[in-house]
């Protein structure tokens, strides 16, 4: 069980920390005689700088090794990108609470463009996530693709080297790192659906502290049924950085709205579904996953074996 002293772990990218730290401030005030501490885990989804995602393995390079160390009994907790997240979690492990979501638009950021209808032809984009490159390429197939990895500076830097005419980052980043003030555009998540999860983060536990107090202080409703309903199509989807999925949920009042669309690997082909449920009941949570779990299945049988390449 967990103790008064709780350690939260967490990557060590300046984004990370970020989060993080909002998350030990939250927790700090529900124990208010503990201690609670930040444990930094190198990932080797930020060791690895010089290849892409879809070429090393995928999401769980981002939370392998803060998992294990939670499975370990190393740390009590571990904070993530709930984007970063595989569909399931390792068995003994729960996403015990999701704070309140942060925008989870995608941000376009230039020194000349504010949306992507405003680039000219034959410009360049900068990403590394497959589902933005597909979408990208989906409403544009004439822009270039410049695969960019790297944290928030490095490739706030790139841009600014000319590396790129503009680059597409998470809206939620920028401003939990006070850079808010740095996007010309966004993209519409209804029309152009961000990642599952995207903006919303995920506060992971052993499956034997799920029920602790302290996590009720960080817990959001809206978000999670929101989140409920995207991962669940990335389940149906079976998502990772090999498959370009999009999902977004929106609340109006109880009733959930939910859009997925899942893309070739070039863009070419796009498979969309969009449906709404009533989530103001008990079982909510159930739901908003079942639809996500519906349109999720709709979108991959239409899609099929486009949606590998």
């Amino acid at each position: 069980m967990i103790t008064q002293q709780l350690r939260i772990g967490t990557r060590a990218s300046k984004l990370a920390l970020t989060q993080s730290g909002h998350v030990r401030d939250a927790i700090a005030l529900a124990l208010p005689k503990g201690a609670v501490s930040l444990a930094h885990i190198s990932t080797a989804g930020d060791r690895i700088q010089d290849r892409l995602l879809t070429e090393i393995g995928g999401k769980g390079l981002f939370t392998l090794e803060i998992e294990q160390a939670l499975l370990d009994g190393r740390i009590d907790c571990a904070v993530h990108s709930l984007k970063d997240m595989p569909a399931e979690s390792p068995a003994g492990l729960v996403i015990a609470a999701i704070p309140e979501r942060e925008d989870p638009r995608d941000a376009i950021l230039s020194n000349t463009y504010d949306s992507l209808d405003a680039m000219p032809q034959g410009a360049r984009l900068g990403t590394a996530s497959l589902r933005r490159q597909t979408q990208a390429r989906h409403r544009r197939p004439d822009l270039v693709i410049v695969p960019m990895r790297g944290n928030v500076d490095t490739r706030l830097g790139k841009l600014e080297a000319g590396e790129a005419d503009a680059i597409l980052l998470a809206a939620s980043g920028l401003n939990r790192l006070g850079l808010g003030h740095l996007p010309r555009g966004f993209l519409d998540p209804w029309e152009c659906p961000p990642a599952p999860g995207q903006g919303a983060l995920a506060i992971q536990t052993r499956e034997a502290d799920a029920d602790a107090p302290w996590l009720e202080a960080l817990k959001h409703r809206p978000t999670t049924l929101a989140v409920a309903a995207e991962r669940g199509a990335l389940t149906a989807l079976e998502g990772s950085c090999r498959t370009a999925v999009g999902a977004h949920a929106r609340l109006d009042g109880w009733r959930l709205l939910l859009t997925v669309e899942a893309l070739s690997p070039d863009g070419v082909l796009r498979f969309r579904r969009e449906g709404e449920v009533d989530v103001g009941g008990f079982d909510g949570e159930t739901a908003a996953r079942d639809l996500g779990l519906r349109l999720g299945a709709e979108v991959s049988a239409e899609g099929g074996a486009a949606l590998l390449g």
